[in-house]
């Protein structure tokens, strides 16, 4: 699309741009490492990019797809800096002077319920499925869990529970991910002698990454100064999206339910089918696109999770099928060729069109 109808050539990264030549760049990434790590990956495309178009001002436009879209979002506002160690850190706006326009497209702006799914349950990759405790030493799955301020955990009765999902302690009260008795016999089974060591390593490790994603998700919320760039926002509202997950007491033991269709109660399953799931793309719900609790798309956004909101768009598309849709690629068309959007900071140089 962007190619036959957008005037755009692939280009290789460090390749001198042509005169009035427009490329566009591929940015591949380790999904399974910390967001953070790849914001760095991301600025140093871009200073490539600028010494290709021989311009150190050049601004770029980003294209987004989900995780992609958090990835985004941290750059423009710290660049490559980690500011995740728990030291008290402005927001510089780093990215938002080497980045035109942003466009995300399914992505969680407000955390996922099923990436939580996948670190309860595991996650399937062709056929095979990676198991929780595997999945659980990749950085990134933590960064795409339910926000701080999201109600992830309810009851039988649709009442929100109180549960710090950060907390290790609530993981390890519930038996989850490397808590769970079956994947300490797993890890046992495989490393032998060295199998408690490696338990306690791994628990460690993950108290680490529990607290560095809820950072992550505050220092993506916090208000940021003045900037020219509003999203544009793309989502699917057509597929019934995990939204929470229920509790169920089981003779004084806590159960998790991942579906309502797993609650031994039929009355109540029947009510928490409609508060387990919200409309959205299969795997980011409607709300978390929007960074919203709420799914009226006219409420206003949580005082304490602020995005920058040009305008958003609806597809009836699943999560992994959005970039095909029509519909999206006529109005990302729209949006990259349109010049001076109401929100944007007026140039006319040359480099920037």
């Amino acid at each position: 699309m962007l190619v036959r109808f957008g005037g755009n050539v692939r280009a290789r990264p460090g390749t001198p741009a042509k005169k009035g030549q427009r490329h566009y760049y591929l940015f591949p990434y380790d999904w399974r490492q910390d967001n953070v790590e790849q914001s760095r990956g991301l600025d140093r495309l871009i200073d490539t990019i600028r010494a290709d178009y021989g311009n150190p001002e050049l601004r770029v436009d980003i294209v987004a797809h989900s995780m992609g879209g958090l990835i985004a979002r941290y750059y423009l506002r710290f660049g490559p800096v980690d500011v995740l160690d728990g030291t008290p850190s402005l927001i510089t706006l780093y990215g938002a002077q080497r980045v035109r326009k942003l466009i995300l497209l399914g992505t969680p702006n407000f955390g996922a319920v099923s990436a939580l799914h996948a670190y309860l349950e595991g996650e399937p990759v062709g056929f095979r499925r990676l198991r929780p405790e595997v999945l659980a030493t990749m950085p990134s799955g933590y960064q795409l869990f339910p926000h701080p301020l999201a109600d992830w955990l309810i009851d039988t009765a649709g009442r929100a529970l109180p549960d710090d999902l950060f907390d290790p302690g609530t993981w390890e009260r519930y038996g989850w991910n490397v808590y769970d008795p079956a994947a300490r016999a797993r890890i046992d089974a495989q490393r032998g002698t060295d199998g408690p060591d490696y338990r306690l390593a791994l628990q460690r490790y993950f108290a680490l990454r529990l607290e560095r994603a809820r950072r992550f998700m505050w220092m993506l919320s916090t208000p940021e100064p003045a900037t020219p760039i509003r999203y544009v926002l793309f989502g699917g509202d057509c597929a019934l999206t995990p939204a929470r997950i229920a509790l169920e007491d089981d003779g004084g033991v806590p159960r998790t339910r991942l579906r309502a269709a797993d609650v031994s109660d039929h009355a109540a399953a029947a009510m928490l089918a409609e508060v387990m799931l919200e409309p959205g793309d299969g795997r980011v719900t409607k709300p978390s696109l929007l960074a919203r609790e709420t799914l009226d798309p006219t409420a206003p956004q949580h005082e304490e999770s602020v995005l920058p909101i040009a305008y958003f768009f609806f597809l009836c598309e699943q999560h992994d099928q959005l970039t095909g849709n029509v519909n999206f690629q006529d109005n990302l068309l729209n949006v990259l060729l349109t010049r001076n959007l109401p929100w944007e900071q007026v140039s006319d140089r040359p480099e920037e069109r």
